[in-house]
């Protein structure tokens, strides 16, 4: 039984689905909407979450852990010299997701999920 599992495991093994989360986290970040599944996009929210908000604290260990987890290393620096304006009256909710038209091929539930 899964009670009280944060994490949804998205049918792959867990080196998979962390490397699926970072590259999904990466591109939201550096294109500020993606198009995927509804539970990518769910499973994604915290991720994205997360890290604007390590670099909304803009300390030195926080892009540190940024710097692990993204792929991009210009991308974060840019993040975090934009953050505070951006989302410094804001205390959570950075993303939005969107649902819209379920997916041809296999009928899946799709999603945009965009940076507020």
């Amino acid at each position: 039984m899964r009670h009280s599992r944060r994490v949804p495991k998205l049918g792959k093994p867990a080196d998979q689905r962390r490397a699926l989360l970072r590259s999904l986290t990466t591109e939201l970040i550096r294109n500020g909407q993606i198009k995927t599944t509804k539970a990518r996009a769910r499973a994604v929210r915290s991720e994205a979450d997360r890290i604007i908000q390590l670099a909304k604290d803009g300390s030195l260990n926080a892009r540190r852990r940024a710097l692990g987890y993204l792929y991009d290393k210009q991308l974060v620096h840019a993040l975090f010299a934009g953050a505070e304006e951006r989302y410094g009256q804001r205390e959570g909710g950075y993303t939005r997701i969107l649902r819209t038209v379920p997916r041809r091929g296999d009928n899946a539930e799709m999603a945009i999920i965009e940076l507020v």
